[in-house]
């Protein structure tokens, strides 16, 4: 009976780590260098963190003008989403770029704030978004929240937690001096959200112990 109780212990866990991917599956803008030190021409780019092997293809990056609305530039995403589970997409000098760990390379640059940048999936869904600036109140914030604040140049926006996403800019991102295309820390998961799954998979253990007849449980 120890066997089979270690057994279904052991599809419970397999269960409960499923369970905790898939809280993680959603694709996010992680980092952003908009402004660089001197010319902007291959040197900025963004981060976009996700469910390793999920395919960008058809996805768009897509400016937002703090001032006006106006959107640009848009850029149109493909390949996928490393085993690391980070993206980068580079903007491209005549082809090349400076950005270390490039996945895809693009002609873009980004303006300073107040703007905003919207990821949006293949059917036009926006799934992610990250104003920064100080906007005024006329002006246009397609953000999450609050917006992020506006770095110096050579400084990147990056989540505090590439993975993490609170649906505050202004919680979720800080400045970094040295930008880290292609990295980023990564959050634990919760106690808190543990709990209830852990309560779940060992209900499921039980419900399959009492299913099983003796014959069968030895």
């Amino acid at each position: 009976m120890k066997r089979k109780q270690t057994t279904l212990l052991g599809a419970s866990a397999l269960a409960l780590g499923s369970l905790l991917a898939s809280s993680a599956h959603a694709v996010q803008i992680s980092e952003l260098l908009y402004d660089a030190v001197g010319t902007d021409n291959g040197t900025v780019f963004v981060e976009l963190w996700g469910l390793p092997g999920t395919s960008l293809d058809g996805w768009h990056l897509e400016g937002v003008n703090g001032g006006d609305g106006a959107i640009g530039p848009n850029i149109t995403l493909s390949g996928q989403i490393g085993a690391d589970g980070f993206f980068v997409v580079a903007d491209s000098d005549a082809g090349a770029t400076q950005i270390a760990n490039a996945d895809l390379l693009a002609n873009f640059d980004f303006q300073n704030g107040p703007d905003s940048v919207v990821l949006r999936d293949a059917l036009g869904n926006v799934l992610d978004a990250l104003g920064y600036g100080v906007f005024g109140v006329a002006e246009i914030f397609a953000g999450e929240g609050q917006p992020a604040p506006d770095g110096i140049a050579g400084q990147s926006l990056a989540r505090i937690f590439a993975n993490r996403d609170t649906n505050d800019n202004a919680a979720d991102f800080g400045l970094l001096d040295i930008p880290t295309p292609g990295s980023g820390p990564l959050a634990v998961p919760e106690t808190g959200a543990l709990a209830p799954l852990a309560l779940f998979a060992a209900a499921l253990c039980l419900a399959r112990l009492r299913t099983r007849s003796p014959s069968v449980v030895r």
